[in-house]
């Protein structure tokens, strides 16, 4: 039961469409007043028909038929395709001054559905109402029982966290009320966004150009990436080097070390001189001359190392897993999730759901199910590699931990058994969740790590290596801490060394790296900044607005991004900022533990929003972005074509606008002719998932194109173009786009110089 008192809605039935007689419920304008037409309420009969069926509401058509079936005959199922109502499409429909009263619409195009759900609801024994289990899902729940007139205080709400014939058996048996707290707090982000969108959006239409949008969330997730593009603009680099040395044992031993101290502190060497210095002193015995003792083995020192198993999957670190393990987005990674949630067409299986639910902050797992990895691991590994006691993991307190960690459903579907009914990226995504559940409940890799250090005067090196006593949990799931360390021999103390080679390396210290999607979900994450559900939307979002380009994984602020963000820390610091965004997180979870009022929340906000809103309008002033020249000519007029800035990016205008409206997309020509006809020149393109290609600028009459970037080189062994691939370790190399040649696999590495 709620201790605030909460005004959740005002009702409106919006069916309006021109040409046609107006049906009852439908509002019509008269001399700029609202009459709403009072609509019949729906007539459930008190005994039902002899034939009726339990309905069950979900979300997705996908899993309906599953749910069915596993109910019997005596239940209909059908999906509501996620939400049934909104708030209006044109204007604000949040009436602030009345505590915030949000009013709702049912969406035009979802008219014929609410009309069938509410004749099925009519003629049915009992209503469910089993949409997805989050604060989304409870918010259409409690619209659908608004829609049906129903109590949302009865026991007409269910829940399953997996497509299983026993959780959705336990969720019927246990019916609950809806959760009023949850839907508020839902009820609460939606109006913040809401207030945020529909006052901030058309104050940047009027400043900077039209079309533009910001969002509470995603302005501050850009103004990361623009933060972390201002310290690599400012970052100045620090030489340093470094020394390798490869030493050898009379008996044939080789060591390969590196200068790990001098005089006994950390070597720091800053220059050249240092290193001459340096290298001229560990070179005595090739001079000949005896300045000190022979180098010897000082030491060796050996360590046992036990390294535990990461906990399953939860939203962000399956989306972080996604990016670096199997190069997905967040977005497609969450796709695939959810069709996995909801189940896939299996043979004999049947429709069978493979994980549970998706969107989850908790790494909790049931008692059944770590009974029944342990009792797998066993019978697959052996029984070395189940641990004495059971894996507990404990979420962090600020998880809802509403829902466990994404594992699998039951550990029947190996990977093996789904593949022929998995396509391939469904079956890449559920072998790592496989992966990671099981290896969470598997026993620690245990390690032997060594180094032996070397005395030569006043210098200390040292050789570093390790080898796998155990190989635990990596028997199934290799992590991102794999040491590549060599396995070294076991010399003994003051064995006599002799300098066989001294490498330097020049190095630079390197700036901070830009944010990928992976690195900015565990920053998000880290700040508290969004929730499980809003990560991926986060990520496409800034995209499609183009405040930010992906350039080789990285995310880049545009220049209309970087405008939007120094105006909204001038005007909006107390409100587009980390701490502020992090707290009202904190405030929506509170109203979902009743803890506090969706008003309060929202006088809260709207108290600092406001007055900085009110200033912003009166003091920013018009940002004109200059058209820069582009050295090209107007086909039509003759006037230079000039650089702009729009909605969707830059592009090029006539310079004599308005009398001339002449605008052109903007083509990124390589200057390189192209190979197959020799008329057009290579441009670089996108296609319509955003993947960067190369191709000929006569398109369609030539279709040549490429996924690797051109060079203006011809292969010597096959005459075909050359490209160059990038890559983060290493230099860039060059190969042969003929894949049939043998240059083509093998790379040259390009001059850096």
């Amino acid at each position: 039961m709620l201790k605030f008192p909460i005004k959740r809605t005002i009702i409106i039935d919006d069916t309006k469409k021109k040409g046609r007689k107006k049906k009852d419920g439908e509002k019509t304008v008269i001399h700029g007043t609202v009459n709403v037409r009072p609509k019949p309420k729906l007539e459930k009969p008190a005994v039902p028909p002899k034939n009726a069926k339990n309905l069950v509401i979900v979300e997705s058509p996908a899993k309906a038929k599953t749910i069915e079936r596993f109910l019997g005959a005596d239940y209909k199922v059908l999906a509501s395709r996620g939400h049934l109502r909104d708030l209006p499409r044109n204007q604000l429909g949040v009436k602030i001054e009345d505590g915030f009263t949000p009013t709702y619409t049912n969406m035009w195009d979802k008219r014929k559905l609410i009309e069938e759900l509410q004749k099925e609801y009519v003629k049915s024994k009992n209503v469910f109402l089993a949409t997805d289990p989050d604060r989304e899902g409870e918010a259409i729940s409690w619209h659908l029982a608004h829609l049906l007139e129903m109590d949302p205080k009865s026991p007409c709400r269910i829940m399953f966290h997996e497509i299983t014939k026993k959780a959705v058996l336990a969720a019927i048996a246990r019916p609950a009320s809806i959760d009023l707290p949850k839907v508020d707090a839902q009820q609460a982000r939606r109006v913040l966004d809401r207030i945020v969108g529909y006052k901030l959006s058309p104050l940047l239409w009027k400043k900077v150009c039209k079309g533009l949008s910001a969002g509470r969330v995603q302005s501050v997730a850009v103004r990361l990436i623009c933060e972390r593009e201002e310290e690599i603009k400012a970052f100045v680099p620090e030489e340093y080097w470094t020394i390798a040395g490869t030493y050898q044992t009379d008996d044939g031993i080789t060591l390969h070390t590196e200068l790990f101290k001098i005089n006994g502190k950390k070597a720091e060497i800053k220059n050249e001189t240092q290193v001459q210095q340096i290298l001229a002193d560990l070179r005595w015995e090739q001079r000949g001359d005896l300045p000190h003792d022979p180098d010897r083995i000082q030491k060796t020192e050996k360590r046992r190392r036990r390294r535990q198993p990461q906990p399953p999957f939860t939203t962000s670190t399956l989306e972080q897993e996604g990016v670096g393990k199997l190069n997905f987005g967040a977005k497609k990674t969450m796709m695939l999730a959810q069709q996995l949630y909801e189940g896939l067409e299996m043979g004999e299986h049947g429709h069978v759901g493979l994980i549970t639910y998706m969107r989850t902050d908790s790494i909790r797992i049931n008692e059944d199910m770590i009974r029944a990895a342990r009792a797998y691991i066993e019978k697959e590994y052996g029984a070395a590699y189940v641990p004495k006691q059971a894996r507990i993991y404990k979420s962090k307190q600020s998880s809802q931990d509403a829902h466990e960690a994404i594992r699998p459903t039951s550990l029947e579907y190996t990977p093996a058994i789904v593949a022929p009914f998995l396509t391939r990226d469904q079956l890449r995504l559920y072998t790592l969740i496989w992966n990671r559940f099981l290896a969470s409940q598997m026993e620690a890799v245990e390690t032997e790590h060594m180094a032996i250090l070397l005395g030569c005067g006043k210098y200390e090196l040292r050789a570093a290596g390790y080898k796998v006593i155990f190989k635990g949990f990596t028997e199934l799931y290799e992590d991102n801490q794999k040491d590549k360390s060599e396995e070294l021999p076991e010399p003994l103390p003051q064995t006599v060394v002799h300098n066989k080679k001294l490498e330097p390396t020049q190095h630079f210290t390197q700036p901070p790296a830009r944010y990928t999607e992976a690195s900015l979900i565990k920053t998000l994450e880290e700040k508290g900044i969004g929730r499980p559900s809003t990560y991926a939307p986060i990520m496409d979002t800034i995209q499609k607005r183009n405040y930010v380009e992906k350039k080789d994984k990285q995310f880049i602020p545009t220049e209309l991004g970087g405008i939007i963000v120094d105006l909204l820390k001038k005007y909006f610091a107390q409100i587009i900022n980390v701490g502020f965004t992090a707290h009202m997180e904190e405030e929506l979870d509170r109203i979902e533990q009743g803890k506090d009022s969706y008003e309060n929340v929202l006088q809260g906000f709207y108290n600092v929003f406001q007055p900085e809103m009110e200033e912003a309008e009166e003091a920013m002033e018009k940002v004109t972005i200059a058209g820069q020249e582009s050295g090209q000519i107007c086909e039509l007029c003759g006037s230079p074509m000039v650089f702009k800035f729009g909605r969707f990016g830059k592009f090029l205008a006539c310079s004599h606008f308005p009398e001339c409206r002449n605008t052109k997309a903007i083509v990124d020509d390589l200057g390189i002719p192209c190979p197959k006809c020799g008329q057009g020149s290579l441009i670089r393109r996108k296609s319509k998932r955003g993947r960067v290609f190369y191709g000929c600028s006569k398109y369609p009459e030539c279709e040549f194109m490429l996924w690797n970037e051109p060079v203006n080189k011809r292969c010597a062994r096959c005459g075909e173009i050359m490209v160059i691939k990038h890559y983060k370790k290493g230099p860039d190399k060059l190969f042969c786009s003929n894949d049939t040649c043998e240059n083509h696999k093998k790379g040259e590495v390009v001059n850096e110089t």
